[in-house]
């Protein structure tokens, strides 16, 4: 266990309970303590640095799993950890029980590792970065396409510009779409060279979709105010393509083809379209069409007259789609 800088603090590495913050006045639990250890890793080691900044993490872990983790000593401070995996014959395997101290003024962690069986131990001296940049988000969000449709991939576009030198690793930004059914997490997406990032999203619901992006900082940058974008997402198009003969005959009938086309999330059954004839004697709706799974359908109809018959084929749409018809006229011989 490890006493703050202020001695007002407890840090205790629990090996069942991870890393516990407690008040040294009566042992009780901080009102606000340090985030879990990554999944895996179990906590052997804890140590605050001697100028109150930093507190350092130590776990035993396997693979890529972080063994060390060191960030700011304020449990509120959201700052991302510098993080440490140790793996192999050069560097051990994890940190060895009570094996993290720092220097007197806090510019060097001592952090001794050990192999799975605990025969070896190395030494590795971490020095904190020194100095935090600032970032800021610059320029507002934009987003493509410019009408956004429910079920459709839409881009979200910034910028982040960071000050200092240019990170060792790319800086990421996280990402959450709030709708009418709550708030989502999107993920991470990469800082490039430029300072550009892009955001991917299908949104599923029509309406206002707010998207958010955050960069919470790392031990070299600061974090930047979030940044926000109020995106209208509409119903996804559909369209309905006719293919039909110039002429059709009283005795043989009419023979119409057509394709169906819905954009956005897949419907979840099968469209079924309406067919209406129109002719010098009226409009009249003839039995409705359901379209196959390749989108395709055909009408087969025997008109009642000669000359000019209008056919009319439409989808009323639903609450995510936009309806849509098309039209084909084919003269009608005896």
């Amino acid at each position: 266990m490890a006493f703050s800088a202020d001695g007002s603090k407890v840090a205790v590495a629990d090996a069942s309970a991870g890393t516990r913050l407690l008040n040294t006045g009566d042992l009780s639990d901080a009102a606000e303590g340090y985030r879990a250890l990554p999944a895996g890793a179990v906590a052997s080691a804890v140590a605050f640095g001697g100028d109150g900044k930093y507190i350092a993490r130590g776990a035993s872990a396997t693979g890529s799993t972080p063994d060390l983790l060191v960030q700011p000593a304020d449990p509120a401070d959201a700052t991302a950890p510098l993080e440490f995996a140790f793996e192999g014959s050069l560097d051990g395997d994890r940190v060895a029980p009570r094996g993290l101290e720092w220097a007197a003024d806090g510019s060097r962690l001592f952090a001794v590792t050990t192999n799975a069986a605990g025969n070896q131990y190395w030494l590795h001296i971490i020095q904190p970065p020194a100095v935090q940049y600032d970032t800021r988000f610059t320029g507002g969000l934009t987003h493509s396409p410019a009408q956004a449709a429910a079920g459709e991939p839409l881009a979200v576009r910034g910028k982040l510009e960071q000050d200092g030198p240019a990170p060792a690793e790319p800086l990421k930004v996280r990402a959450t779409r709030t709708d009418a059914s709550g708030t989502h997490d999107l993920g991470t997406f990469t800082v490039k060279d430029d300072g550009t990032f892009t955001v991917l999203d299908e949104p599923g619901l029509v309406g206002e979709a707010t998207y958010k992006v955050s960069y919470l900082g790392d031990l070299t940058h600061r974090p930047a105010d979030d940044i926000t974008t109020t995106v209208s997402v509409g119903k996804a198009p559909t369209s309905i393509a006719l293919t039909a003969p110039e002429e059709g005959s009283l005795k043989t009938g009419v023979e119409i083809t057509g394709t169906f086309t819905a954009q956005g999330k897949a419907l979840p059954e099968r469209a079924v379209l309406k067919v209406t004839r129109t002719d010098r004697l009226g409009t009249g709706t003839l039995s409705s069409v359901t379209v196959a799974a390749d989108g395709t359908f055909t009408i087969n109809d025997l008109p009642r007259t000669r000359g000019d018959a209008d056919y009319t084929v439409s989808w009323p749409g639903d609450d995510l789609h936009n309806a849509s018809s098309a039209t084909a006229t084919v003269y009608v011989r005896r």
